[in-house]
């Protein structure tokens, strides 16, 4: 039985329990503003984001935290004992128009436990967007959370008033799923996956297309299984992207990973990966392999690929392919771009590199300057130069992509 509470603490208890859920991003939508409420573009300029990456401009809410499922990991599981309660439709709507008239927020992320049924669920959160859509004609963004086996035909309606769809695969492997989350289907999933990519060839459906979650160390899985997933999502159902969030321990359950804090840095290397998977055309059996399935926690990924495969390097700037530019520890995209253009006109040696831009600091340890070594840097040998990186990498740690999205 749900206790009568007032509007704020209602907003206080579905806020705190949306905020596990760091599947929400506004960019790629192209909503036109017209005459109504908010707006939002291509370039995803209506929202923000904190240096991990998440999205902080969205009013990220649960329409309710009664669930029907019992997930391990989750703190609204059915079986834990915490306060409960529902937002109608319009009261989120309300809240939403006020939030924005206020300036607090630029869109909104809508997700809900399970209540009574998947399509039961999914009705209230349609009928949540055509409140806003219709009522306020609110064109703001908005990215709702899509309930796993929901009808298809709920879907494409719910999909019509939403920006972006994401249905959470939530674990790695099938088989963690059934022993974690036992009321979740995995072929269902991936078929309500495969259903709005079809979808998308109309315009006006989930505009901004799909995404999905993964939880990291809540299961035994390791980063290659995990990137090997990641890469197939994004070839077979065109994901925009897959978020990666570190098990956070909310609940205890024999099944659960007995840990003091999250595995923060083990997500920030998947992201890394994954940067390097969807725009620099690596592969992730290149990154890891059943040999070698783990990130190393205190290098990126790009450099451990490097230590990986010395024998590859090191690389003639002057005349190696973009492709292999890309490959280098400390050379971007802009960087890479910097160098082929620049080599066209004037041969280039370390100095010309550092006044165009390019960070040596890794960099210098994997290529030559006309079949030179960085004067620095001597032999080329690997223990020395990983001795070198791991001395670096301690007393500066890493941003989230690195220095320029290595």
């Amino acid at each position: 039985m749900v206790s009568i509470m007032d509007l704020t603490k209602k907003i206080e208890i579905l806020t705190s329990s949306a905020k596990y859920d760091a599947s929400c991003s506004s960019s790629g939508s192209s909503r036109k503003s017209g005459s109504g409420l908010g707006n939002t573009n291509a370039s995803g300029i209506c929202h923000s984001f904190t240096s991990d990456g998440r999205c902080v401009s969205l009013l990220k809410i649960l329409l309710t935290n009664i669930c029907i499922y019992d997930c391990k990991y989750c703190i609204n599981r059915r079986s834990n004992n915490i306060e409960r309660t529902i937002l109608k439709p319009d009261e989120i709507a309300d809240i939403t128009i006020n939030f924005y008239k206020r300036n607090y927020i630029e869109g909104l992320f809508l997700s809900s436990g399970i209540i009574k049924s998947p399509d039961y669920t999914i009705n209230l959160l349609i009928e949540t967007l055509t409140i806003l859509r219709k009522k306020y004609n609110f064109n703001g963004y908005i990215h709702a959370k899509t309930p796993p086996g929901a009808s298809k035909d709920l879907i494409d309606r719910l999909g019509l008033l939403a920006d972006r769809l994401s249905i959470n695969i939530e674990m790695p492997s099938n088989s963690t799923l059934k022993l974690l989350a036992p009321d979740k289907n995995g072929e269902k999933i991936f078929d309500s996956m495969k259903y709005i990519k079809e979808k998308k060839k109309d315009k006006k459906f989930t505009c901004a297309g799909q995404t999905t979650q993964m939880i990291i160390g809540a299961s035994k899985d390791n980063d290659y299984q995990i990137m090997k997933i990641s890469e197939g999502l994004y070839e077979k159902y065109k994901l925009k992207r897959v978020y990666y969030s570190a098990y956070i321990p909310v609940n205890k359950d024999n099944l659960l990973p007995s840990i003091e804090k999250p595995p923060l840095k083990r997500e920030n290397r998947l992201y890394q990966a994954d940067w390097l998977i969807r725009y620099y055309g690596f592969k992730s059996n290149e990154l890891l392999n059943e040999n070698n399935p783990n990130f190393h926690l205190h290098l990126d990924p790009k450099l451990f690929y490097a230590l990986n495969n010395f024998e590859k390097y090191p690389v003639e700037i002057n005349n190696c392919n973009y492709e292999t530019l890309l490959r280098v520890p400390g050379i971007g995209i802009t960087s890479a771009k910097k160098i082929i253009s620049t080599r066209k006109v004037v041969k280039l040696d370390f100095d010309t590199l550092k006044r165009i831009g390019v960070v040596l600091k890794r960099a210098k340890y994997f290529i030559t300057c006309n079949g030179k070594y960085f004067e620095e840097i001597g032999i080329y040998q690997k223990e020395r130069i990983i001795n070198k990186l791991l001395s670096y990498e301690t007393i500066k740690q890493l941003s989230l992509f690195g220095e320029e999205h290595e």
